[in-house]
């Protein structure tokens, strides 16, 4: 079994069980969604098409490759891995089922046959993603990072993955999302692709 440190173990009881809130039971979830990096990827579209024209599809065409490369990346991490989920394997973990919030018993013992918890996928994405819309879009830089920040708590918070699962994530979509980058900057000096420049601000 993946080892798990005592400073992982700390922090996964600190954010799943002693920081908890009703306000956190409801809006934390929402980070979970995969809906919403799709969310937020149309508005993006959306925006950047009014202000630069339609070629910006190419930008998001970028993006939703980069997610999918880090999603296949993270799922052949788990497999080989095999970490168990802290909701499969920790006691008195916080978990939402259908809607509802369960508290695991103490005294449980680990089932080993649900669950793949290292790296986070979640959080793999949420910074590919990041990472693209950075360096696409400057004027993103300030708060773009928020969103995998966001994304990494709620899977702690929803009992999904221990803190190093995250960090791992974050470290693969960060991998990811520059190598993407590259082959983008390559394919652009290859076929000579005008886009249209996007300043730091506007």
């Amino acid at each position: 079994m993946f080892p798990t440190l005592p400073a992982d173990h700390a922090l996964l009881l600190l954010l799943n069980q002693d920081w908890r809130a009703p306000v956190l039971d409801l809006v934390l979830p929402l980070f979970s969604l995969r809906s919403l990096l799709f969310a937020i990827l149309c508005v993006l579209l959306v925006w950047r098409c009014q202000k630069r024209g339609k070629s910006q599809t190419l930008y998001f065409l970028l993006l939703v490759l980069a997610m999918g490369a880090s999603d296949l990346a993270t799922n052949r991490v788990k497999h080989a891995v095999g970490r168990l989920r802290p909701e499969n394997a920790v006691g008195g973990t916080y978990r939402q089922e259908s809607g509802q919030w369960l508290r695991l018993p103490a005294d449980m013992a680990p089932d080993r046959e649900r669950g793949r918890s290292f790296p986070s996928a979640h959080a793999a994405n949420s910074t590919a993603l990041a990472l693209l819309a950075a360096l696409l879009w400057p004027r993103l830089r300030t708060g773009i990072w928020a969103l995998p920040l966001l994304v990494g708590w709620s899977r702690v918070y929803l009992g999904k993955h221990y803190p190093t699962d995250v960090l791992g994530g974050w470290l693969l979509g960060l991998t990811v999302g520059w190598l993407f980058w590259l082959l983008w900057r390559a394919a652009a000096r290859r076929w000579r692709l005008q886009l249209r420049a996007d300043p730091a601000a506007e």
